[in-house]
């Protein structure tokens, strides 16, 4: 069985047990059950096709699998947990009466709020997130260097571009010293989305704006999305090193590749040795690359911080109890050793247009001395 029909078979499974656990409890009465059975067929068909939409897509169709999803995901959780209390309650004889019926209007109750919260959540602009990191033999010249953190913006079908305007408003409004984005703007092609994404050429910071490519810049055409980062002025660094000169204080800005880059672009191999290669190792040596496993290799070859996002703090819960299956942490300001590192939660969202334990961020970074 191939992969597409395993997920296929299990997304109806999975809708199936909603409807045979969920709905008979729920007393609806035969028309209310009819609709209740339609709306979760309706559902399976929109989660397959609406997250197929890219780019300049129905908006529709995006907007509404996407939803799907993100309800489904709520409402197959809550009921496997309430399958579970009422195997549980069975089996310790505890079944009060009006319990499988209360309980089964809890689920709806609560995928209602956590949509209605995750949405809001997620569309709003998101909130500035204020980080000291203390770096050792930090020049006196560098002692409050701020840099702004954008990742995961994820401009496609339900990001558009007054959801980039509000951003770029935001982080202009904090006159950093440096802007980078750590891989995951886009979700489509450049034909497509070269207009939504346009506002991010009024980025201003005194040292630039810098960008690393994220896995799905690779799924969306890396090589026409390299190239129009840089017509918008930003800076792209693949697998080198650019050194900043702040007063009479210098800085290494290093970036490599996505880590899973090689599978698209094998000349795109992700290689922090070729980043830092010719680096001054007296100077404060920064790394941006997109996804957290990369920290190890960045620690032999001599990084002080790496700032990396793609786990999106897990987005919604209860998924970021996952994101450790493939990364190492999830979310903040971790440390490896002498190297830290900063993961965002993400300036945008992906898929389902939820954020659920999980806020959106842009990160300012205050760079501060060990004294």
């Amino acid at each position: 069985m191939n992969r597409r029909l395993l997920v296929g078979v299990l997304l109806i499974g999975l809708h199936v047990f909603v409807g045979v656990t969920l709905i008979p409890d729920l007393s609806l009465g035969l028309p209310g059950s009819v609709l209740a059975w339609a709306y979760l067929a309706l559902s399976a068909v929109l989660m397959r096709y609406g997250v197929l939409v890219r780019g300049s897509g129905s908006a529709l169709l995006a907007w509404s699998g996407l939803l799907a999803m993100g309800i489904f995901s709520s409402l197959a959780v809550f009921s496997l947990l309430r399958a579970f209390a009422l195997a549980l309650a069975s089996l310790l004889g505890w079944e009060p009466a009006g319990f499988a019926h209360g309980s089964a209007l809890a689920v709806m109750v609560a995928v209602v709020a956590v949509t209605l919260f995750g949405v809001l959540n997620a569309r709003r602009t998101a909130r500035v997130v204020e980080r000291d990191i203390v770096l050792r033999d930090l020049p006196a010249a560098l002692e409050g260097f701020s840099i702004v953190q954008l990742s995961d913006i994820h401009v496609g079908p339900t990001i558009k571009q007054g959801y980039i305007d509000a951003i770029v408003k935001r982080v202009n409004g904090l006159s950093p010293d440096l802007i980078v984005i750590t891989g995951d703007l886009v979700d489509g092609s450049v034909a497509d989305l070269a207009d939504d994404i346009a506002p991010l050429a009024q980025l201003s910071a005194r040292h630039g704006v810098y960008v690393v490519t994220g896995n799905h810049e690779y799924y969306s055409g890396a090589d026409s999305w390299i190239a129009e980062f840089k017509r918008l002025g930003m800076l792209v660094l693949l697998n080198r090193h650019v050194q900043l000169e702040h007063d009479d204080a210098r800085l290494v800005l290093a970036g490599i590749a996505d880590y899973s880059a090689e599978l698209f672009r094998p000349s795109h191999r992700s290689d922090p040795v070729a980043a830092f290669a010719g680096a001054p190792s007296d100077v404060p040596r920064i790394l941006l690359a997109h996804q957290p496993r990369s920290a190890k290799a960045a620690l032999e070859v001599g990084c002080d911080l790496q700032l990396s996002g793609h786990t999106h703090g897990g987005q919604f819960w209860p998924w970021m109890h996952f994101v450790r299956w493939q990364q190492p942490w999830v979310a903040g300001l971790q440390r490896v050793e002498e190297m830290q590192i900063y993961i965002s939660r993400g300036t945008g969202y992906w898929g389902p247009p939820l954020r659920f334990g999980a806020p959106s961020e842009i990160t300012r970074i205050s760079l501060v001395s060990a004294t």
